[in-house]
């Protein structure tokens, strides 16, 4: 074989592996943008490149792995469902407090399903790995009731943060929780507006 033929073969060979390296990485990459959905795209706008956001994706699939999910009983799933009504008849009362029920009540069915309920970025990986279309409601209700602990939060917000929190509820329950929105809040100037509703 002449010195010509073996460059030529060992220059096909690293071609080729490379090839299939890419479609390794093309390969894994595209398993994590669908299993982590926009999720996906966050942590990369976070990150300082794209596989270092990968890599960050994969840990917490690891350590999703090591976790004791357990899926809810019957029970479990009308108590809970019964729960998420009742908050949602008292906001019409008090906004305020049902917002912070509803982030208490969210905290225990992560802690009933075996998430860890700590910190909430920590909690927000861990539910991530299954629940990643969910999140940005999550984050936006944790937000809202964090303004509305400093006084911070008109109804209307407190409204969308309960409507956020049952988008991961439901998630979590595996069906939602009541087949109607949260109330509106009465508004007398309203009454005979068509228009607006």
């Amino acid at each position: 074989m002449s010195p010509t033929q073996v460059v030529v073969i060992v220059v096909v060979v690293l071609v080729l592996a490379a090839l299939a390296a890419f479609a390794v990485v093309a390969s894994r990459r595209r398993a994590l943008r669908q299993r982590f959905g926009p999720e996906y795209d966050r942590v990369v706008q976070e990150r300082d490149s794209r596989s270092a956001a990968e890599r960050e994706l994969r840990d917490r699939e690891r350590r999703h792995a090591e976790l004791e999910l357990t899926p809810l009983s019957p029970e479990s799933r009308t108590k809970y469902a019964a729960a998420w009504e009742e908050l949602q008849v008292r906001f019409v009362d008090s906004p305020a407090e049902t917002v912070g029920d509803a982030d208490e009540l969210v905290s225990r069915l992560i802690a009933e399903r075996g998430y860890p309920t700590g910190d909430f970025s920590d909690q927000i990986a861990h539910l991530s790995v299954e629940h990643a279309r969910t999140l940005t409601h999550y984050r936006d209700a944790h937000e809202i009731r964090l303004r509305n602990e400093r006084g911070e939060a008109s109804t209307e917000e407190l409204r969308q943060a309960l409507v956020h929190y049952r988008a991961l509820f439901a998630d979590l329950l595996g069906t939602d929780p009541v087949g109607h929105q949260p109330p509106e809040q009465h508004h007398p100037d309203h009454e005979h507006d068509v228009t607006s509703r």
